[in-house]
């Protein structure tokens, strides 16, 4: 018998199917799948497992983060989107009420991130760089909750301040997975860590949590962080 139970997280839900637990999100569109994912059916509603093997935020929340910014109705500005398959999840848990503005670079892997929305209409893709957020400025209407960043590039943590200086006020969060292989491919992991952090902080970020998720996915970590007066 499956029974689907409300996780601690508002619009996250944990599966329980012979007796294996696993983390869902309520889709937005019933009957269509994003990634080939499992669905569980329970009277008119129908649930998306969200494997933390596929998903760094998954990760994050099967590892034990105490802190969930995206929630629903949320403002979500999503980098490094790649096809879609978080941010389809994400666009589960703002659910109609939000919105998640999803910011791809390379046009090919951004096919799938189109025809997403296609049959989402709380994502905005745009095909854009995200270490230059003034290029698609334009396009965001209103302010930001949460910036959400998962982008191999050396300057991690740069990326994220631009974004949330550019988008969000005073409270806003920040989210970003820190590819430590992706940075620096000879210091060790946690000196990596240590630096990006180091980096938020001296732009005035308040660091809330660290969540490092090996085994789940190797050399990263999520850091979840606040904007305070002092950024700039």
């Amino acid at each position: 018998m499956v029974k689907v139970e409300p996780h601690r997280f508002p619009g996250v839900f944990s599966v329980e199917d012979n007796e294996r637990i696993s983390l869902s999100t309520l889709s937005l569109v019933s009957g269509h799948s994003v990634y080939g994912e499992k669905t569980i059916k329970t009277g008119d509603c129908e649930y998306r497992l969200w494997s933390p093997r596929r998903s760094k935020l998954s990760a994050a929340i099967s590892k034990g983060i105490t802190e969930m910014p995206i929630q629903p109705g949320s403002r979500v500005l999503y980098l490094g989107a790649a096809s879609g398959t978080t941010v389809s999840h994400v666009s589960d848990v703002v659910g109609s009420e939000g919105i998640v503005y999803a910011v791809e670079f390379s046009p090919r892997v951004a096919r799938g991130l189109l025809s997403l929305a296609e049959v989402r209409d709380n994502i905005i893709p745009i095909v854009e760089d995200a270490r230059h957020p003034e290029r698609y400025t334009s396009i965001i209407s209103g302010p930001i909750d949460v910036v959400y960043q998962d982008v191999a590039q050396p300057d991690q943590a740069r990326i994220l301040h631009e974004n949330l200086k550019r988008f969000c006020s005073y409270g806003g969060w920040g989210m970003v997975a820190i590819k430590a292989r992706s940075i620096d491919s000879t210091s060790s992991v946690d000196a990596v860590y240590s630096r990006e952090i180091a980096v938020l902080e001296q732009a005035g970020l308040e660091i809330t949590e660290v969540m490092k998720l090996d085994p789940l996915e190797k050399d990263h970590a999520m850091v979840i962080c606040r904007m305070t007066e002092a950024v700039g």
